[in-house]
């Protein structure tokens, strides 16, 4: 484990590293979103599920318990650490590691409660994002303005038979797992049920109706903002502001606050250059909460196989991002 952990990708040589040479895109003015995106109009049921998410998050003033505020910084972790960034990412997405079946689908179940979509949805997207980096078919790119990476890119609508291609095209694996299409088919009953679990424990555990509304506002609406700002900033942020260790052709950057918040997810340069590494931090103070948890899941025996970064600098390995 500790070569895992604390060996440096040591043939990345500052000297040579393009931080600060690739073009700026914080000040160009975007692009528009590319025709066709708005035509069938919003996708209803995102934009309700987002609003009431922010609603619900405008409560927490009202009702802050320290209980409240403990939940909600555990279920951060467990579903943006462990559930989007290890599971959704770097385990489902990009193969980046093995484990066992159970393990692999208790991962996908905790990134399905981080309220970022479906196992299923959310791979194909990611897969089709790193085909299309920062092209006209990135279904995310900042260069259609800042917003529309953030965030804006989930709202226009999609056929069902929209959706039906993009799974068969770009997530063909996951559909062929019962348990995958299985949380893709409850996903809201998921996110229903976990907040009533919330809200009945909160007030069993405490004997305090209020503690239980507490914990449902901060164990939900105020950590399921949060997990997806975060992650939105990935999709933001990191393909406008930060630093390149490698010259590759997407907009791609390292920003060391959106690495700390999004465990690790934040050296996105490195990322899209190595996609398959299960290490996203390239250099020693790059810090990696989820490559440090997965060195310890190997320690245990609970992770093999895991892919680490090429020392020779290679380019992306683009098994997980199959062509159209």
């Amino acid at each position: 484990m500790a070569d895992l952990l604390n060996a440096e990708i040591t043939d990345v040589d500052p000297a040579t590293s393009t931080a600060g040479t690739a073009p700026d895109t914080a000040g160009t003015a975007p692009k528009p979103v590319p025709e066709g995106r708005w035509s069938q109009g919003l996708e209803w049921p995102a934009v309700l599920w987002l609003g009431m998410l922010h609603v619900g998050a405008l409560a927490a003033p009202f009702c802050f318990t320290w209980q409240g505020l403990a939940v909600a910084l555990v279920m951060s972790f467990v579903t943006g650490c462990l559930g989007v960034t290890l599971g959704y990412h770097r385990l489902l997405t990009h193969s980046s590691l093995e484990t066992f079946p159970m393990l692999r689908r208790f991962f996908a179940w905790c990134g399905m409660l981080a309220g970022e979509g479906p196992p299923i949805m959310w791979v194909a997207v990611h897969r089709k994002h790193h085909y299309f980096s920062d092209q006209e078919d990135d279904p995310h790119s900042p260069r259609h303005g800042k917003w529309w990476s953030h965030m804006l890119w989930m709202l226009p609508r999609h056929s069902t038979n929209d959706w039906s291609k993009l799974y068969a095209r770009y997530a063909p694996d996951l559909l062929r797992e019962g348990f995958m299409r299985f949380l893709n088919k409850t996903f809201l009953w998921w996110q229903a049920l976990v907040g009533a679990a919330f809200f009945v424990a909160g007030w069993l555990i405490w004997d305090d109706p209020m503690v239980g509304v507490s914990v449902l506002v901060y164990g939900m609406f105020v950590r399921l903002v949060y997990v997806l700002h975060v992650t939105w900033l990935i999709n933001s942020a990191t393909h406008i502001w930060g630093y390149r260790n490698y010259d590759i052709s997407d907009d791609s950057r390292n920003l060391w606050w959106v690495a700390l918040l999004a465990y690790g997810e934040g050296w996105h340069n490195n990322h899209h250059a190595q996609q398959r590494s299960a290490r996203h931090g390239h250099r020693w103070w790059e810090f990696d909460i989820t490559w440090i948890v997965i060195c310890c899941m190997r320690t245990v025996g609970l992770a093999w196989n895991i892919i680490p970064p090429s020392k020779d600098g290679a380019s992306a390995d683009e098994s997980t991002t199959p062509a159209p």
